[in-house]
């Protein structure tokens, strides 16, 4: 497993140097960094840190409305291209809000096939990675549809490519599920990339917050898992000691 870091999250709220971030990141055991501003691409792989992945397109509107399929495709695109041009490894896309298609799943499981087939053709030739993110629609994102393992992983089965992958965010789904070792042992072929974060709160891996990291590292580990783990977190204090602490949960030997 490659270990990354997002830098929204990691910055939020904080008066930050960003050489210093990424720097003392890397040497915490960090390999990557994800949705990090394109102007600090260079100082990110200065760092020694790989870029992994960057936003698509506004998470509210998204693929389940057929009428913003011709924007959203070209939105995309653009972003695909900017990502093989600068070396990132993914795009991020989502399925959006109810308010912008209403709550027929199937409906708005179709139209999210629909429109991102010539997507996800544009990435598989620019070798970049599209990953569908599923979210809370509790706390963090009310209304958002792809809000259950099940409605994204019916996109990616009938995507029915390799280029168009889960982003399974184990914060959101126990927020919407829990079951996250059997969900993920279920879906194991559709998961191209997993974020973690403590449920509740958001905050470090630590024992305030109920998920079992540890637990699911080394489920991960059975299954082989050899992708990405980014770590989407606020940290309560400083950052880099909490980014450390979160990639021994999956790595003891870093």
């Amino acid at each position: 497993m490659r270990q990354s870091f997002a830098w929204w999250s990691f910055t939020y709220g904080r008066d930050v140097e960003p050489k210093a971030v990424l720097r003392d990141a890397a040497k915490a055991g960090a390999r990557g960094v994800e949705m990090l501003p394109e102007a600090l691409w260079p100082l990110a792989r200065d760092c020694g840190l790989s870029v992994v992945t960057v936003t698509g397109h506004t998470l509210e509107k998204g693929f389940n409305n057929p009428a913003r399929h011709s924007a959203l495709r070209d939105e995309v695109r653009r972003n695909i291209d900017m990502a093989a041009a600068g070396g990132a490894e993914a795009v991020i896309v989502f399925a959006g809000s109810r308010e912008e298609a209403g709550n027929d799943d199937d409906a708005a499981i179709a139209a999210c096939v629909e429109g991102l087939a010539p997507v996800i053709a544009h990435a598989e030739q620019a070798g970049v990675q599209l990953l569908l993110e599923l979210l809370n629609s509790k706390v963090d994102h009310p209304g958002h549809h792809c809000d259950h393992t099940a409605f994204g992983a019916e996109i990616a089965r009938r995507a029915g490519s390799p280029t168009l992958k889960l982003l399974y965010d184990g914060y959101h789904m126990q927020l919407m599920e829990g079951d996250l070792i059997r969900t993920i042992k279920a879906n194991f072929d559709l998961i191209g990339h997993i974020h973690t974060a403590g449920a509740p709160g958001r905050r470090d891996l630590d024992d305030r917050q109920e998920i079992n990291w540890h637990g699911i590292a080394g489920t991960l580990r059975h299954l082989g898992y050899s992708r990405w783990v980014g770590h989407e977190f606020i940290p309560r204090e400083d950052p880099i000691a909490a980014l450390r602490h979160a990639i021994l949960q999956f790595d003891p030997n870093a």
